[in-house]
């Protein structure tokens, strides 16, 4: 290195990017614009997220031939690219290599590929399947030869780039550029195995800079855990940490990746990205001394004594040195550029995240459906509303980046939605948020005499201060004619308990009223634009808790069944907590009183008034955790221990008699357990219908793509239930001592 002509000083770039599933074109514009910024930025080196060529949610169509052949076109592409000439790339593709599948990263300078690293450890937990899709890398000591594709290569000569190499190392790799510099790659899920990659790269051979592409979605309070990671491996390594991931529904209609680029440097942070944003590319950047990470790794006694270790023994996996005498990434001598300062570390609360990360999923759901807005059964409870102050947080989002970003093609993308003319989009600007909402969001009070005329005046008050096209519907007619459908069928005539009835005809009542909400919402979300003289089809929104959704309290194919569910893994108490956020933060008073209001279902006659329609200004007697036989906080500690702590009916209730004791005994406890698997079981053919959720806690039930349990229970958990019962009887002895 040429210490006269050059500092140790190096500025470097990573990136979110909106991607979208098999959407080469518009993954490739998106990561070319990502490589110019960068280089804008004054950086030499650009790290990209995970899979970034094809998309993350490609899922099996990563077992097509058509999406490594894509991938290939794209690389060439972006290897040609004026936007990509001397600037270190780091991107993300699946490839084969000798009959095997791997995702890999793909280091790239000046029209070549250097060097190739499929990733070790594959995410094979949650909503992850890899390896179904991927083989780990477990390769030797020495790097395999990975052969270019001979069409790639005449593709790369035809279009100007020649003498590319036939064989790229390809294997556990770093690079060492011309300057000294060395660069590694972890992928994702790596970063959270015991034993790190960068542990490795660090302690054999002095790796300064890794780069982590990734693609990983949103959940509440998670953002806080993979920073902390981060910090936590350069804080004991050293070094300097870049992490890339995707933003946005990718295909993948469930998860939302949720950006949240950062850039660390010895434990401290230098750079962070929004973690929910409607920007498609975000590029940040710092500009580092690397002579600060040498020196902080030289100080640290441990870090000497380790390092020798590794670099004298062969144990674990080890990282090959791959020389590229073509690239050069440090800054020249009388650069003008300072070296980046600390910056605080900008954590959103959990209230912010339940509302924000399912309205930046709702708007990617949007416009890359070609729906043309989105219609909500509101019934003036926590649930809807909660749905519905998310749809409008998605509007404020949108007037935003329209009005003080003049993000165009966000703007595009409004008008296209609204069916703006073209006469109209030339002057058409929206005024504000509720402006928006009018257009995309329109909400339905589906009524029946059961109603109360409290939760349709919230319903009406909330509408409005959102902006939604709201409709109060009357259902009473449909249901009394399919009453009396039943009644010419078998000459008997149903009655609720209230009046009477037995509890089949009860529950049969009140499944007709959800039933038939249902029925209309899908009527109206088709017919309403039409109505309004505009063109296109509403998605429908569901509304379920992911505590209702685990306890089966809701009817099957009720107004919760739907196209898209924003809070389907979000807990009742959240929810609540986000009304009353968004109350503040939208001036939206009548959220704080909906998040004060007891649940109800409103489908029986309320009994605490006269009449027997119960139409009146009190709240309704059917409450929904009398129903129930628990409240949303005892669901709140059942579902986490189900899922999060993998427990069965007896460890929750070793777990619970502890937790709870100062307010249960152990029978009382034993028998909330017993209920609550009970229900669990015997409603468990509910969560297979379960509308496509926004995920967001560990403790969603979402059948078959996340928790993956049996359709069919005996209801009776003989083994289980006599097991706790005699732990009862010993603890109540025990009590009595």
């Amino acid at each position: 290195m040429d210490l006269l002509g050059s500092t140790s000083i190096v500025t470097v770039a990573t990136c979110t990017l909106n991607q979208w599933a098999l959407d080469f074109d518009g993954n490739l514009e998106r990561i070319l614009q990502s490589c110019q910024k960068a280089k804008e930025q004054g950086a030499t080196y650009r790290l990209g997220p995970e899979l970034e060529i094809t998309g993350y949610g490609c899922e099996d169509h990563f077992l097509e031939l058509d999406t490594i052949l894509h991938s290939w076109q794209s690389m060439v592409e972006l290897l040609c690219s004026t936007a990509t000439e001397n600037l270190l790339c780091d991107f993300g593709m699946p490839l084969l290599h000798k009959g095997c599948r791997y995702n890999c990263r793909i280091l790239c300078f000046n029209h070549q590929i250097l060097a190739i690293r499929p990733k070790n450890a594959l995410a094979d937990d949650g909503n992850y399947r890899e390896p179904r899709y991927f083989t780990a890398f477990k390769g030797g000591s020495k790097p395999d030869s990975f052969s270019i594709p001979s069409w790639v290569l005449d593709e790369l000569s035809s279009k100007g780039c020649e003498n590319h190499p036939p064989h790229v190392p390809f294997g556990n790799v770093f690079l060492q550029t011309f300057d000294g510099v060395q660069v590694g790659c972890e992928s994702c899920e790596e970063l959270w195995t015991p034993k790190s990659p960068h542990i490795d790269m660090s302690l054999q051979s002095g790796v300064e800079i890794i780069g982590n592409g990734s693609g990983s979605h949103h959940n509440l309070r998670k953002l806080e855990n993979r920073l902390e990671l981060m910090m936590s491996a350069t804080r004991k390594c050293g070094g300097l940490y870049l992490y890339s991931n995707q933003r946005g529904c990718d295909g993948a209609a469930r998860l939302y990746f949720d950006g949240g680029a950062i850039i660390v440097c010895n434990g401290k942070l230098l750079a962070q990205a929004p973690q929910f944003s409607l920007e498609e590319v975000t590029v940040i950047s710092a500009t580092v001394d690397l002579d600060d990470v040498r020196s902080y790794r030289a100080h640290i006694p441990s870090f000497g004594v380790q390092a020798i270790r590794e670099q004298s023994e062969d144990t674990g996996t080890h990282y090959t040195t791959v020389r590229v005498p073509q690239a050069r990434i440090l800054l020249p001598r009388g650069h003008a550029r300072g070296v980046s300062d600390t910056i605080p570390l900008a954590l959103s609360t959990p209230e912010e995240e339940c509302c924000l990360g399912p309205a930046c999923w709702l708007w990617d759901y949007l416009r890359r459906s070609g729906a043309s807005g989105y219609l909500l059964p509101l019934s003036g409870g926590a649930d809807s509303s909660a749905v519905a102050t998310i749809v409008g947080a998605m509007c404020h989002l949108v007037y935003d980046e329209v009005t003080q970003k003049s993000n165009a093609e966000v703007f595009k993308d409004l008008k296209r939605i609204c069916h703006i003319s073209e006469e109209q989009q030339k002057s058409w600007k929206p005024s504000s948020p509720q402006e928006i909402a009018n257009h995309i969001l329109h909400t339905v009070f589906m009524g029946t005499e059961n109603s109360s005329n409290v939760t349709t005046s919230r319903a009406k008050r909330l509408g409005a201060a959102i902006g939604s096209y709201h409709l109060t519907v009357p259902i009473d007619l449909m249901v009394k004619a399919v009453i009396q459908v039943f009644t010419i069928t078998t000459k008997l005539t149903p009655h609720f308990q209230i009046h009477g009835g037995t509890m089949a005809e009860d529950l049969a009542l009140q499944n007709i009223q959800a039933r038939l909400r249902m029925v209309t919402a899908y009527l109206f979300a088709q017919l309403l634009p039409w109505t309004r003289s505009r063109k296109g089809f509403l998605l429908v929104l569901g509304s379920a808790n992911v505590d209702e959704g685990l306890r089966g309290y809701m009817t099957k194919y009720d107004c919760s069944s739907a196209d898209l569910n924003p809070i389907g893994a979000i807990s009742k108490g959240d929810l609540k907590r986000m009304l009353a956020w968004a109350g503040d933060r939208y001036k939206h008073e009548v959220l704080k009183e909906i998040a004060g209001a007891p649940p109800t279902a409103e489908l029986r006659p309320n009994a605490s008034t006269k009449g027997e329609g119960g139409n009146d200004d009190a709240e309704h007697s059917q409450l929904d955790e009398d129903e129930m036989g628990m409240t949303y906080e005892e669901l709140g500690w059942f579902g986490r221990l189900r899922k999060i702590g993998r427990c069965g009916p007896v460890s929750m209730y070793n777990k619970l008699v502890h937790i709870w004791k100062e307010t249960c005994t152990p029978s009382e406890v034993g028998a909330k357990v017993k209920r609550f698997f009970y229900y669990y079981s015997v409603n468990r053919h509910k969560m297979c219908t379960l509308t496509p959720s926004y995920h967001a806690e560990a403790n969603s039930p979402d059948d078959n793509r996340f928790d993956l349990r049996p359709f069919l229970y005996n209801t009776k958990w003989p083994r289980q239930f006599s097991t706790i019962d005699r732990m009862v009887q010993k603890d109540e002895e025990q009590l009595c001592k």
